[in-house]
């Protein structure tokens, strides 16, 4: 990986640590990381660890503990474990059944579908308010290079490079468009969306379409054109959802769906 890749990916990921920035609640949909969980109290650490290991596939769809097991796993006391597991439970990422332990839940086909209307729909409107609120030369300078590092990666053919670096670009999008509680409404969904992503990566094409739309939506966005960034914004998601629920029912990525 090239510097200037490594740094686009890690300027993504030092802004899901930042409460706030010049005052507005930032979104950021990094890659799951441990990096900071070391320092954590154990009721945070037990969640971000059981997290990460959902989200990564470490802990596969369909996997059952008990909550002794879990803490074993995580070397905690089973308190901490508890109270993550009630975390995870609301998030929709685990089933806790009493004195049966835990297991981690799959997702059918419809409620993929669901999630990923009401996700898109988000977004399309945070794209919206980004064109209306406009770019900083800054702003759209930090865009327009992750688009470039993008497209650098579909040239190496590179598809998980790749979709690391189209979450920092839609995320920073959505981090832009001043609207806390549908940056907070997205937060909730990125979850189940990230897991899918993950289960059809290496079975996505060439994303070279992806690009020129992306190109499109910035230029849209950069000349605060709010009806063209709307418009382009949900053709780009109109295509990559049916897309990626295509994928979704293909047997590679099997692991995720509930039957």
């Amino acid at each position: 990986m090239q510097d200037e890749e490594k740094q686009a990916i890690e300027t993504t990921a030092r802004q899901g640590a930042r409460a706030k920035s010049a005052g507005k609640d930032l979104v950021s949909r990094p890659r799951p990381t441990l990096q900071t969980v070391a320092g954590m109290p154990a009721r945070d650490r037990a969640y971000h660890d059981l997290k990460f290991r959902i989200l990564e596939g470490r802990l596969p769809p369909g996997t059952s503990l008990l909550e002794t097991e879990v803490a074993s796993l995580l070397s905690l006391s089973r308190t901490p474990v508890r109270e993550a597991l009630i975390r995870l439970e609301e998030e929709g990422l685990v089933e806790v059944r009493p004195r049966h332990g835990i297991t981690v839940k799959a997702l059918s086909i419809e409620e993929l579908e669901q999630i990923y209307q009401v996700f898109s729909t988000l977004e399309v409107k945070a794209a919206q308010l980004t064109a209306r609120r406009g770019l900083s030369e800054a702003e759209y300078a930090k865009l327009d290079g992750i688009l470039v590092q993008m497209e650098k990666a579909t040239g190496k053919k590179d598809i998980a490079h790749w979709s690391h670096l189209d979450d920092a670009f839609h995320s920073e999008i959505v981090a832009l468009c001043g609207n806390p509680r549908l940056q907070g409404m997205l937060r909730q969904l990125w979850d189940q969306q990230y897991r899918a992503r993950v289960a059809i990566v290496h079975l996505r094409p060439l994303p070279v379409q992806s690009d020129e739309e992306h190109r499109a939506i910035l230029k849209a966005i950069h000349a605060r054109d709010e009806v063209a960034a709307t418009r382009l914004h949900q053709q780009h998601r109109d295509r990559a959802d049916v897309l990626v629920l295509s994928l979704l029912r293909h047997p590679g990525a099997s692991s995720l769906i509930s039957k």
